[in-house]
């Protein structure tokens, strides 16, 4: 899962980076305003951690414009000021969850796995296919009951197909999901996470979809 972090203060978004980094995601970095509509706009993320107070464009101001323009990713809203009024005016701009500063780095990647969870229509944080179990609070993998280890990269491209169960997921779709912006995005690569999570995971659990990508199919149970 890739998502995109907005926080002008440096050393906080580099906490935010690392953890979330730690929690198996792929982490994008804007400070300010301008930046951040633009990435928002062009780049695909499954959620957005928004700061409100921002240089250039106030967060408020960005998230009404990415909702203007029909993007309805999760909006995770961070903010020194926490009057209710705030509050207010960050939901209706359209935001998903709310966190004043300080936090907990625990709590906002809790939230912000809820609001992704959510937004694929999916209510509990173990992820589940016949003898596969994901668990996506601790990032871990066990088949059979066996506690099988995966790579970073592995996690993501599991993840997002387990969250997306049921549906074929385009090859350029994972691209985007898998890597950060700055990374190498060949998506040929793909084709060997996919081989290692074959050897790891129970038979026909992945399918290849010739031409399109990959699914999971919705109907173990």
């Amino acid at each position: 899962m890739r998502v995109l972090v907005v926080e002008d203060e440096r050393q906080l978004a580099l906490q935010l980076q690392a953890a979330l980094q730690a929690a198996g995601f792929a982490v994008d970095l804007a400070d300010n305003g301008v930046d951040a509509e633009h990435l928002g706009s062009v780049e695909t993320y499954a959620a957005v951690v928004l700061d409100i107070g921002l240089p250039r464009r106030d967060g408020l101001t960005v998230l009404a414009a990415w909702r203007r323009a029909g993007m309805d990713r999760p909006v995770l809203l961070l903010t020194a000021r926490a009057s209710w009024q705030e509050k207010v005016r960050g939901i209706d701009a359209g935001a998903d969850d709310y966190l004043a500063k300080p936090f907990q780095m625990e709590e906002l990647v809790s939230r912000l796995r809820a609001l992704i969870r959510r937004s694929a229509g999916l209510a509990s944080p173990v992820l589940l296919h016949g003898a596969v179990v994901l668990d996506t609070r601790a990032c871990t993998l066990a088949v059979d009951g066996r506690p099988v280890p995966l790579t970073g990269h592995e996690y993501r491209v599991l993840a997002y197909l387990m969250h997306h169960r049921g549906r074929t997921v385009e090859r350029a779709e994972l691209a985007e999901h898998v890597y950060s912006q700055d990374a190498d995005r060949d998506s040929n690569t793909l084709d060997v996470f996919v081989a290692r999570l074959r050897r790891k995971l129970p038979p026909d659990c992945i399918v290849t979809v010739r031409g399109l990508g990959w699914r999971i199919d919705g109907t173990a149970a």
